[in-house]
């Protein structure tokens, strides 16, 4: 099992994304301040992302281009996977509009209740079923030998299953585990920037 790293900037850690951050565990997270010169150095050593064998991008696609950090920025590797995962698609108008997990299962018309009195499908529904999409989709990238840039949308994950029957209800028999909380984000910056360096170590 390789190293995981979660990158948020420090404008993310605001409502819904914050709320979400230490609910899973990766081994280091990097805390990136848009105008601190210490973490805009560090940005540039994340150019390093040319060292990863994975690479999760989650934000709107002008977010990582900006800082020279998207999947046309970074130097192409053979196998390395790259999934990209937008709110509206990464094209057009649409790929600048912010999304969350309620709003982008309206998008894509997955909505309870009725016409007259719709209510939201779940919870923020668009986000769990996105991620597992994801995730399968980079297992099957891996099957394929990688080398690919994988774009998943969350308004179109939620489009897929706004058709289906959603008056039966299934109830869990069993509740998953708690994962142990993510360190403070930014607590890992020097092991980040460690690890990358061992990386480019070994690929030299």
């Amino acid at each position: 099992m390789g190293d995981a790293v979660r990158v948020l900037s420090t404008l993310a850690l605001k409502g819904a994304v914050h709320s979400l951050a230490g609910q899973f565990e990766v081994a280091s997270g990097i805390r990136i301040d848009a105008d601190f010169a210490p973490t805009l150095a560090l940005l540039d050593r994340l150019r390093g992302a040319e060292a990863a064998d994975v690479v999760i991008e989650s934000s709107r696609p002008a977010a990582l281009a900006h800082r020279g950090l998207g999947p046309t920025d970074i130097e192409p590797r053979d196998g390395r996977i790259w999934l990209r995962i937008t709110g509206h698609g990464a094209d057009g108008e649409q790929a600048g509009w912010v999304a969350f997990g309620d709003d982008a299962a309206v998008s894509g018309g997955l909505v309870g209740g009725t016409t007259s009195k719709p209510v939201f499908c779940g919870d923020a529904i668009a986000d769990p079923l996105t991620g597992l999409h994801a995730a399968l989709s980079g297992v099957e990238s891996l099957g394929r030998g990688g080398g690919e840039l994988v774009e998943l949308s969350m308004a179109a994950v939620a489009a897929t299953y706004a058709a289906d029957d959603r008056a039966a209800e299934t109830r869990c028999t069993a509740m998953p585990a708690p994962s142990a909380p993510a360190s403070q984000l930014g607590a890992d910056n020097t092991v980040v920037v460690r690890l990358l360096a061992e990386r480019r170590l070994a690929s030299c």
